[in-house]
């Protein structure tokens, strides 16, 4: 059903062929990926907060479609990319609120609404390396960094508890990255939200890694390093 939705979309923005590709491509691997999540945590059907989500990755790939036809043809595309990312981001807000209030929060949901943030900050970082610096594209690569580390790194391989802090930096590393798109702040004011938009996402990431790191299990298998002393107990997932 989003395939079919995202093909619309891809109409609406006009693009060119190897955008379409781009676009239609992400969706692909999206609902791929999203199906075999459904099945390894038994979701048999999806709620309203997870279709607001998946909507939400929809957009994500309508802006990746965009960018690529900026770097295919050097055309302005920001008039379209940045009222199709603010919609984006505004959702961000609803679908986590319509889990809650609907009794439907699930892991599987949270997952999903993290890829799609994650995905749609990467698409961003694309756009605005091209004006702010090749460094910007580390906001983009790092949740992919990171669980590509989990593959190969046992330690890594630990649940985390639920935070929503994560969250919070998500949707401000999102927001930096639409002002950067968006070219209205000064070149100045720009770099610098981005520079904090960076440690942010630093520190999020570090403060999962230092984490899993204190309780990693040791040599002899004989349990963690640490005590669970600070393991959050909360049922609240990160949406």
């Amino acid at each position: 059903m989003h395939v079919a939705a995202l093909g619309v979309l891809l109409v609406l923005l006009d693009v060119g062929a190897a955008a379409i590709v781009v676009g239609l491509a992400c969706g692909l691997v999206l609902a791929v990926a999203a199906a075999r999540r459904a099945v390894v945590d038994g979701v048999a059907r999806l709620g309203p907060a997870d279709l607001v989500t998946l909507a939400r990755a929809v957009l994500a790939c309508g802006v990746a479609a965009l960018v690529a036809e900026s770097l295919a043809t050097g055309a302005d595309v920001v008039r379209t990319l940045v009222p199709l990312t603010a919609v984006a981001l505004a959702l961000d807000f609803v679908d986590g609120r319509i889990a809650r209030h609907t009794g439907t929060a699930s892991r599987f949901g949270a997952r999903l609404d993290g890829e799609a943030d994650a995905f749609l900050i990467l698409v961003l970082s694309v756009h605005v390396a091209g004006s702010a610096g090749a460094w910007v594209l580390a906001m983009g690569l790092v949740r992919y960094v990171y669980a590509g580390a989990t593959w190969v790194v046992p330690w890594m391989q630990q649940e985390l508890p639920p935070r929503y802090w994560r969250k919070v930096v998500a949707a401000c590393v999102g927001i930096a990255l639409l002002l950067a798109a968006s070219g209205l702040a000064p070149a100045a004011a720009t770099y610098a939200v981005l520079v904090l938009a960076a440690l942010l996402l630093a520190e999020s990431f570090g403060w999962d890694v230092v984490w899993l790191w204190r309780r990693r299990v040791n040599r002899t298998g004989g349990g963690t390093v640490l005590p669970d002393r600070t393991l959050e107990r909360t049922t609240r997932t990160d949406r």
